[in-house]
């Protein structure tokens, strides 16, 4: 048996948008069971999202602590944000948001991993990238506003940062996956055997 992830789509009789939001909405469908049976499931519709492992030749991740109001804290994370608009594609998206949040550049870029956060509630699915070849970006710095104007940012080393996961000190999504997944394809293939950047990605279809 190939344990690999496949494409599937249960009939739906009807659906409905009861919350619209500004980059996120509200869907409710109506779904036909294998027994027959219809059941309601409410979920959030997301444009998807894109996160980095930034990697400096000091093997020391960039990472940024940024307050999120939905868990009441101060988390940890790896630099991360939305797909702006259908299709975008992620590696400029994440090249943006790593110049955004971290006024860093990078020469080496690759697929990480591809993952879906909730999918039992929401259809955000996420590309992690691995940045390395890390450098001072040019020009001015992003300004930021909001949450973001109180970010901290630091530089802290992989292992560390992996003993503080495994330790239930570290809880973002993104970083918890992205530096286990670091790890595990250096055990592995190396990094170097990464798919590249602009790998396909079916969750969220993209010109190159």
């Amino acid at each position: 048996m190939t344990i690999k992830d496949a494409p599937a789509e249960w009939r739906v009789t009807a659906t409905q948008t009861p919350f619209k939001g500004n980059k996120t909405s509200v869907r409710t469908d109506e779904v036909v069971m294998p027994d027959g049976s219809v059941v309601r499931r409410d979920y959030q519709v997301h444009p998807g999202s894109v996160a980095v492992v930034a990697l400096d030749d000091d093997d020391r991740v960039l990472v940024l602590r940024q307050y999120r109001h939905p868990v009441r804290q101060k988390l940890w994370e790896i630099p991360a944000g939305l797909l702006d608009v259908p299709g975008e594609n992620p590696l400029r998206a994440a090249q943006r948001e790593l110049y955004e949040e971290a006024h860093v550049k990078a020469e080496e870029w690759r697929v990480l991993t591809d993952v879906y956060t909730t999918p039992g509630g929401c259809d955000e699915a996420v590309r992690i990238f691995l940045a390395r070849g890390l450098s001072e970006a040019e020009g001015e710095r992003y300004e930021a506003a909001e949450e973001e104007a109180d970010m901290e940012v630091a530089r802290v080393p992989l292992a560390e940062l992996a003993r503080g996961v495994l330790a239930g000190d570290l809880h973002n999504n993104c970083l918890v996956v992205g530096v286990l997944s670091v790890l595990s394809a250096r055990a592995g293939d190396g990094l170097d055997a990464l798919r590249p950047a602009e790998a396909p990605w079916p969750a969220r279809p993209f010109e190159a």
